[in-house]
């Protein structure tokens, strides 16, 4: 054999100093790999960072949106939960990028959806007995089974109901359903209000109208008089001049000087407003009244559209009585939602 054969046969081992070399090369390599790896956590997903703050910018400063340009600003307050929606659609997209940074800038939305809706998905509000339960339902003039939404809405076992959108024939519907239950009925143009206690005064509210969307409705309860009002406000669009409302802005601060006025003590006002509670042109009504859902239900309340719904646009608002507790119905053949509370008074 030769002697170059006999070189690689039997190679000389590794002295130990080059295998500690070695060893701490190694470990060298994969300290600075799970460093780099580290770093690459907190270097990716800027945009979707930036996308996260830019997110909580519309709900934080919505009241700054101006109304000057086709009502943007109404039209943001209407649906502005739902900008909250981009909070797990970026979620998602910092977990593919496993990105730290973006983890971090997601937490800015979290914290003004949760200041500004935090309320809304807190469990146990209101609560204690109660005096009386109170119905408002938009029951829609294509309404095609005006009876089937009648029976719906008696075995919601009301002490007062309130309806919107009444055509003259579906209103005698209602008040045959209705009249074994509630002996005391009060109606003007399209609204009307059903009640088992005695009704004392009543009168048309007017609103701007050729014909009558609002009344007024003083109902003697046990435990004292409660002004009831009944209103359906002016509808809305939304098209390619924007969120059109002037029409409805214009019945809401007549109504809203009615309420304002009022002297009774206890005010229940139920309707379809045409307008969420955070839409900044209905501060003429809710100023100084207090939402039942929003005192005392759980969740959100939406109401429209009655197959999949988006806003909270039928409201129970209360002044000078407790909520104690608020829900929404299931659908009943309207394009709205009913939507119904239980005050102390």
């Amino acid at each position: 054999m030769s002697h170059r054969q006999t070189a690689v046969a039997n190679p000389k081992p590794p002295s130990r100093s080059t295998g500690r070399r070695e060893r701490r090369a190694r470990s060298a390599g994969q300290s600075r790999s799970g460093q780099s790896r580290s770093a690459g956590k907190w270097r990716r997903g800027w945009v979707i960072a930036v996308l996260a703050v830019l997110s909580a910018l519309p709900m934080a400063f919505h009241r700054h949106v101006p109304n000057s340009i086709g009502n943007l600003g109404s039209l943001l307050d209407t649906f502005l939960p739902w900008v909250g929606l981009a909070i797990p659609v970026l979620a998602v997209a910092a977990l593919v990028r496993r990105s730290a940074t973006a983890g971090v800038a997601l937490l800015v939305p979290v914290a003004v959806w949760g200041m500004m809706f935090g309320n809304a998905i807190i469990p146990g509000k209101g609560g204690g007995p109660h005096d009386l339960r109170v119905l408002s339902h938009n029951v829609d003039a294509a309404n095609p089974n005006p009876t089937k939404t009648a029976q719906d809405l008696l075995a919601a076992d009301a002490d007062v109901i309130a309806l919107e959108e009444l055509t003259s024939a579906d209103l005698k519907i209602y008040k045959a359903q209705f009249a074994a239950k509630y002996p005391h009925v009060v109606a003007r143009g399209t609204v009307a209000l059903w009640s088992k206690y005695p009704v004392e005064e009543s009168e048309a509210v007017d609103v701007g109208f050729a014909w009558t969307r609002a009344l007024r409705a003083e109902v003697s309860t046990p435990e004292g008089k409660v002004a009831f009002y009944v209103a359906h406000l002016a509808s809305v669009r939304i098209g390619t001049s924007g969120f059109t409302s002037n029409q409805r802005n214009d019945t809401i601060k007549q109504l809203g000087q009615q309420i304002a006025q009022e002297k009774d003590a206890g005010v229940v006002v139920m309707g379809d407003f045409n307008g969420t509670a955070n839409d900044r042109s209905l501060a003429p009504i809710t100023a100084g009244l207090r939402s039942a859902q929003g005192a005392a239900g759980f969740g959100f309340g939406f109401t429209w559209p009655a197959k999949f719904p988006m806003a909270r646009i039928d409201h129970i608002l209360v002044r000078g009585v407790d909520p104690t507790k608020a829900w929404v119905l299931p659908s009943t053949g309207s394009d709205h939602r009913p939507v119904v509370a239980e005050i102390r008074i």
